[in-house]
């Protein structure tokens, strides 16, 4: 069987640990047989972030806006514990922190639904897509130890030389402090996309945050949020028969368990950090989510929105056999082929994505998954595949497809 070809690259992010380890096995065993790949690559693993003093991160975050599609494995964010393990140079920032803020454009994410993987809040009957704002906050952050008593304070200087300034706090002895920043244009962006998705998909959108305490950080978000909606949408989702709202993130989280599902929550970065992960493994497992980056520009960067298996990596090294759950990384991979088939009009590629993710769903249903999935499913007589084998079975569920 002929391969299919492809016009433009894609920009290929490695990463770090047992996700690297899989990222080989998918493109092995799952994409080189059927594709024939064209990718820009780039080596986001620590160490090549730590001799590159991270400029591999820039540089790949640029390629995306060169080619305008990405694929991204899992990388490390390192602590104080990594910067020792690996020995670095310092304690560089997340790259999806790095590559978000270059990009900017919002992170969308919704949980793979399978049969036989039930929901472990009984209410829940349909994906909760998550929509995190991909820019600033706290991931963008400046960051002090304070020794001993002082004051902090917040000073902003204006261009013309205007000074604006409040006090933080009066430390009386050791603490930290943390300063974070967000753009107006960004925020704005964040609307849209997420109204813009709203009305592509069909879905109420949601939108929280803390006005209440956060009186001009949160608020600005949600004076800007209304705007747009009032000025440029509120007709459009009337007519389209959804509706949107703005509501306390304690309120949406109350709301959401109660909820059937089957609607886009919008959440700042690090709420959307957090409550994807709670949404996912709530659906079944955190290797059961897909993850879109979509900018502003038109820019997409599909990735596995879950960590690098720390512990399956280190059975890994001692030669132990890991079931580890490689869908995530797979539907990565195969939103960036789709996306990059629509926008060279390539169909074949498109359909080679829709029947990639089809077997590794039916593969699932079949019985036939990993350990992750095994313990929770209400399917009987599982079988639990390792790593490789789980992989080597959605092959033969996609030749069967063939």
């Amino acid at each position: 069987m002929e391969k299919i070809k492809m016009m433009t690259p894609i920009v290929e992010m490695d990463g770090d640990e047992m996700a690297r380890i899989l990222w080989k096995m998918v493109k092995d065993e799952l994409i080189h047989p059927y594709v024939e790949l064209k990718s820009e690559y780039f080596d986001l693993g620590l160490e090549n972030r730590n001799e590159t003093a991270d400029q591999v991160t820039v540089d790949a975050a640029n390629a995306t806006k060169k080619y305008g599609v990405a694929v991204k494995c899992a990388t490390i964010t390192p602590n104080a514990a990594r910067m020792k393990e690996y020995n670095l140079k310092e304690m560089w920032k997340s790259p999806n922190g790095t590559i978000r803020a270059i990009l900017d454009g919002t992170v969308f994410r919704t949980p793979i639904i399978v049969k036989g993987i039930e929901p472990y809040v009984r209410s829940w009957k349909k994906p909760i897509t998550i929509a995190r704002h991909a820019y600033g906050d706290v991931y963008k952050s400046v960051e002090m130890d304070i020794q001993g008593p002082g004051k902090a304070k917040l000073i902003f200087t204006g261009e013309d030389g205007t000074e604006i300034q409040e006090t933080v706090f009066e430390f009386k002895g050791p603490g930290v402090l943390q300063g974070m920043h967000n753009l107006d244009k960004s925020i704005a962006s964040f609307a849209r996309s997420c109204f813009n998705y709203a009305l592509d998909i069909r879905q109420d959108l949601w939108f929280a945050a803390k006005d209440t305490i956060s009186k001009k950080y949160d608020h600005t978000f949600k004076d800007i949020f209304d705007e747009i909606f009032n000025a440029q949408y509120k007709e459009k989702f009337e007519q389209a028969g959804i509706t949107y709202f703005y509501t306390l993130i304690d309120d949406a989280i109350a709301r959401v368990m109660k909820s059937e599902g089957g609607f886009i929550w919008a959440c700042k970065n690090y709420d959307g950090d957090v409550m994807s992960d709670m949404v996912s493994s709530a659906f079944g497992s955190l290797a059961m989510m897909t993850s879109v980056l979509v900018s502003p520009d038109g820019n997409y960067e599909y990735e596995a929105a879950h960590g690098t298996v720390q512990r399956h990596y280190y059975k890994y090294l001692k030669g132990e056999k890991t079931s580890t759950n490689s869908v995530a990384i797979l539907f990565a991979w195969t939103g960036a082929l789709r996306k990059r088939g629509e926008l060279d009009g390539i169909e074949a590629l498109k359909q080679f994505a829709d029947r990639m993710e089809q077997a590794a769903i039916r593969t699932i249903e079949s019985g036939k998954m990993t350990n992750d999935l095994a313990v929770i499913t209400s399917l009987e007589n599982v079988q639990t595949l390792d790593s490789a084998e789980f992989i080597k079975a959605v092959r033969a569920s996609y030749e069967s497809l063939l």
